[in-house]
């Protein structure tokens, strides 16, 4: 009788200790995903960094490879901007010439696209950037054009990047609309 009373006491810490190890291989699992996901982003971020050193004469295609199909201009590309209401996105491949590009680290730039208005570009998930002499060039984008409201702190992020004063900076007090890009690729347009 005894030992039929252990036999569910013996069973109840077996399965106590088994549900003990999975827990410490999910932990040891974490850790190592998130050490993984650590190392790629410090290699991400280091790439990122010789990416901006890198002269758009060394290399012409940034992000990922794409075949130019057909891309918009400025001016229809402005045309489906203005269509666009603020959360609304669409595909497309655009084509103009840049205007300007983060001095820091080539992390993000801007598009002409009329007399007085850009596109704000942005590189999905930060996954690369674009060299610090790109300005002027003429570039080929691939990926998701939208309209946004950009906040106040974001607004000064960008100018402080793009070297403001700290007057220009501190004059920024309202959040505005932006026409933006997130851009897969990035091609540059051959002479």
């Amino acid at each position: 009788m005894k030992k039929l009373l252990l036999l569910p006491i013996l069973i109840f810490f077996l399965a106590c200790n088994q549900n003990n190890n999975e827990d410490k291989n999910e932990d040891t699992k974490s850790e190592t995903t998130e050490n993984n996901s650590d190392s790629e982003q410090e290699k991400n971020s280091e790439e990122n960094k010789e990416m901006a050193e890198i002269s758009v004469k060394d290399k012409k295609s940034f992000g990922k490879k794409f075949e130019v199909k057909d891309p918009m201009n400025s001016e229809d590309m402005m045309a489906k901007f203005k269509d666009l209401k603020v959360g609304d996105s669409i595909s497309v491949q655009f084509q103009s010439k840049v205007e300007e590009v983060c001095a820091k680290k080539g992390c993000w730039m801007k598009m002409d696209l009329d007399e007085d208005i850009q596109a704000m570009v942005r590189f999905k998930d930060y996954g690369f950037f674009v060299p610090k002499d790109i300005p002027g060039n003429e570039v080929v984008l691939d990926g998701k054009a939208f309209k946004e409201e950009m906040s106040v702190e974001d607004q000064k992020h960008y100018a402080e990047d793009s070297g403001k004063s700290e007057e220009e900076i501190a004059a920024i007090t309202e959040p505005k609309v932006t026409y933006s890009f997130l851009a897969e690729g990035v091609q540059v347009v051959e002479d």
